[in-house]
């Protein structure tokens, strides 16, 4: 990704989670807040409900690949959080390449 690196602390996905914008679809929820560094952060979660380390991993390949291919369409300066939901498991490539920008559309962080 050329614009974009991974939110990685703790601390950021738990503020993100509480004074962060959110929305959900389908397949999946996104949080989505402004930062100050000019640079957009992307953490994907997938929590163990949704099954084995197999599916878990499948989920944030699939997430992670749909948002590589529009990283164009979404506006620079942001953390965003995309959490799976369970039927993200067995979810097309092609509905949750569909769902992203739709959702980050909704939060007004993508053209």
């Amino acid at each position: 990704m050329r614009y974009t690196v991974s939110l990685k602390q703790n601390r950021d996905f738990r503020s993100l989670y509480a004074r962060g914008k959110n929305t959900a679809g389908v397949y999946l929820a996104l949080y989505a807040r402004k930062n100050r560094l000019g640079v957009t952060r992307l953490g994907i979660t997938a929590s163990a409900k949704l099954g084995n380390a197999v599916k878990r991993n499948r989920v944030r390949r699939l997430v992670k690949e749909a948002y590589r291919l529009q990283e164009k369409r979404f506006l620079r300066g942001y953390d965003l959080v995309v959490v799976a939901r369970g039927r993200a498991v067995g979810a097309p490539f092609a509905a949750v390449r569909d769902e992203l920008p739709r959702l980050a559309a909704k939060l007004g962080i993508c053209v």
